[in-house]
């Protein structure tokens, strides 16, 4: 049978792949890691990690007793979070997925403020493309999802969703500025900084142009940071999310026009794992999202 630290002791070796790297981190020495990995083994009658030259990987039984050991890692934490909160000592960890363009924006903003509201709380906010996202929530290596147009996955339980405006980004002098709102056809005669394949932006953006037009990046990067930092120089045209901008528009850094129709709008969804229950730090974090998120200037509620 396994006990909390076995179930820990396994967790590590399996996020990192090697019993001598899961040992650091555990603090203890390999020799303990591995006896706790053959006890599981031998209890099972199987291997649960494939012995390669570069390190461990997960058998299909191990991959299966991996799910067990996270639910119950989870469910644990749950419980301790809850009776420390009764105590009024109520510490914990919010795990946060979510994309690039995400992490750099509003998100940090949530995060701060959580955290000056409750400083006793960490976080861990893993940045990936969206098959990552859903992968971290779903393996339990996270336990919310924050990303954009996240496919209908019965793993996944929704519990917040936004509609955010898509636009053109630009300097203040940049002649396209003239207008309030434009197609991404306007923009194709101007040398354009594109999120790169890898982005799901890109492919929006990419549908959003007409049927016959040839879309060519002058750059193209998987830098939200990047292409923000070079459509500061007229005539460069990138495409974000108005949600992505929040700071530079306050600022009065860069400017930002909505695209046309109701197609130029994103889905945003905070999800979290179907099984199980959300620990108290991470239930009072996605009210606190709720509230912000939600909060979005008027430009983006307006009807075409």
């Amino acid at each position: 049978m396994l006990h909390g630290r076995a179930l820990r002791y396994l967790d590590e070796v399996a996020r990192h792949g090697s019993i001598r790297k899961a040992a650091r981190v555990l603090n203890v020495s390999p020799s303990a890691v591995s006896r706790f990995v053959l006890e599981a083994e031998a209890d099972l009658g199987t291997p649960i990690f494939e012995r390669l030259p570069r390190g461990l990987r997960l058998t299909t039984a191990g991959d299966m007793l991996l799910g067990h050991i996270r639910d119950t890692l989870r469910a644990h934490e749950v419980i301790r979070a809850q009776v420390r909160g009764l105590r009024g000592m109520a510490r914990g960890e919010v795990t946060v997925a979510t994309m690039a363009t995400l992490a750099t924006g509003r998100l940090a903003d949530v995060v701060g403020e959580y955290r000056e509201a409750h400083p006793q709380i960490d976080f861990r906010v893993t940045v990936g493309h969206r098959p990552a996202v859903i992968e971290a929530v779903v393996s339990g290596t996270c336990e919310l999802a924050l990303a954009y147009n996240l496919p209908q996955d019965p793993r996944l339980q929704r519990v917040a969703e936004f509609q955010h405006r898509l636009g053109a980004v630009m300097a203040h002098d940049h002649p396209l500025t003239i207008k309030s709102r434009v197609r991404v056809s306007d923009c194709l005669t101007y040398p354009l900084v594109l999120a790169d394949p890898t982005i799901s932006l890109r492919e929006v953006v990419e549908n959003l142009a007409p049927a016959h037009a040839v879309i060519r990046p002058v750059v193209e990067t998987n830098s939200m940071e990047m292409m923000k930092r070079l459509v500061r120089r007229s005539p460069h045209v990138t495409f974000l999310n108005r949600v992505d901008v929040d700071q530079e528009l306050r600022d009065g850094d860069l400017a930002f026009l909505p695209l046309e129709g109701a197609a130029g709008r994103q889905n945003l969804s905070l999800a979290h794992r179907a099984r199980g229950a959300l620990s108290p730090a991470a239930s009072r974090f996605v009210d606190l999202v709720r509230q912000r998120f939600a909060a979005t200037p008027q430009n983006e509620h307006e009807m075409d």
